[in-house]
């Protein structure tokens, strides 16, 4: 499955740099020194987008990191250069039929080639900047369970991505803003590393995990990113013998006074059903469900769950992938309540690949929960 998953995604890849690339070198056929560098930086970019994904885990990391983040980047600017030829496609098939402009149409595309890069730099200084800055995301919730008069401050972090390019210092930066919260309790909701745990474990980033300060404990859950690691129980014996307890189709009762419910990702087709997780649980204590994707809420509702925190969207990440997520899923961002249940799906702290957020936000969320 991961084999197959890989060609495929592989394919793609290919295919939109082909075009890419192929529509660049047309846009500067009246600059013979640009299309050259134009052809030989996108070989070199695509190379390094290539070899970080497969290889990284294998170099050196100031190396890979390196490799990685100008290969990631590219990724972006393959984006918008393939939205922005493919417009220009579309008007010069117009333009075929119509006629409205038959002489301009080789200097359009070499200026929409140009606009489109200056736009896609500009972007990319500012979505480098918001993933450097997480937000803060603060919500005040009670739970419509008997009241024990107690107060929960909660701070949900998902998709933080360990591994090469979100390494060890920007994990201090993490733990640190962790911690300025002064939580009670820390949830970690999934894709706590990235996929190999070889760059996790070379930069001993548990030093770091071991240091959130949580009294009532640090909890995570497996992401559909810890079926990429080595082995299916990798990145959870990692994080365990780094103090955090890892829940997989798990419950742990807290403080004798409410439960936290660790499913398994939807990637193991053979997790337990929610049902059967919660089946025998005190009724009258609060239930905080962690679970990565945010498919099928009304299981929550269902089975009297009080919160949910989700992630694994990114929020689509970079613009215009927001606009997918909120037609994919019923609740790609953001907070939502179903009958008693209060959501959360976060937009992730770390990200996946190019470290920019362009429409989007890093962030953690701090959930002051009444009970």
């Amino acid at each position: 499955m991961k084999l197959g998953f890989a060609l495929i995604a592989f394919s793609i890849i290919t295919l939109l740099n082909g075009y890419v690339v192929l529509r660049g070198w047309q846009a500067f056929s009246v600059i013979a020194t640009a299309r050259l560098y134009f052809l030989i930086l996108s070989i070199i970019l695509f190379l390094c987008m290539m070899g970080g994904m497969i290889f990284g885990h294998l170099l050196p990391h100031s190396i890979a990191k390196v490799i990685s983040l100008s290969g990631f980047t590219y990724i972006i600017l393959v984006t918008y250069l393939f939205l922005s030829f493919l417009a220009v496609d579309l008007i010069r098939i117009a333009n075929y039929f119509i006629g409205f402009a038959p002489v301009g149409m080789a200097s359009f595309r070499l200026w929409s080639l140009i606009v489109t890069l200056s736009v896609s730099f500009v972007a990319l200084v500012y979505g480098n900047y918001k993933f450097k800055h997480p937000e803060i995301v603060t919500l005040n919730l009670s739970s419509e369970k008997p009241l024990q008069n107690k107060m929960l401050k909660i701070v949900a972090v998902s998709d933080i991505h360990l591994g090469i390019t979100i390494d060890k210092t920007t994990l201090q930066q993490y733990v640190q803003l962790i911690n300025e919260q002064h939580p009670d309790i820390v949830l970690l909701a999934g894709d706590v590393s990235d996929r190999s745990m070889i760059p996790v474990i070379n930069q001993r980033m548990d030093e770091e995990l071991r240091s959130i300060k949580a009294p009532l404990g640090v909890f995570a859950i497996n992401g559909n990113h810890e079926h990429y690691a080595e082995t299916f129980n990798a990145t959870a014996e990692y994080l365990k013998s780094a103090g955090i307890t890892v829940l997989r189709d798990e419950v742990s009762l807290v403080d004798n006074s409410f439960y936290v419910i660790g499913r398994d990702d939807r990637s193991n087709l053979n997790r337990k059903g929610l049902n059967n997780i919660v089946k025998g649980l005190d009724t009258v204590k609060p239930r905080i469900l962690l679970d990565h994707q945010p498919y099928n809420l009304h299981e929550a509702e269902e089975n009297d769950v009080d919160l949910q925190i989700s992630g694994h969207t990114h929020n689509g990440q970079f613009f215009p992938g927001q606009y997918f997520v909120k037609r994919m899923y019923e609740l790609g961002y953001g907070y939502l309540k179903k009958g008693k249940t209060h959501y959360y799906v976060s937009s992730g702290l770390g990200l996946w690949g190019p470290q920019y957020r362009i429409g989007t936000q890093s962030e953690i969320v701090v959930i002051n929960l009444k009970y």
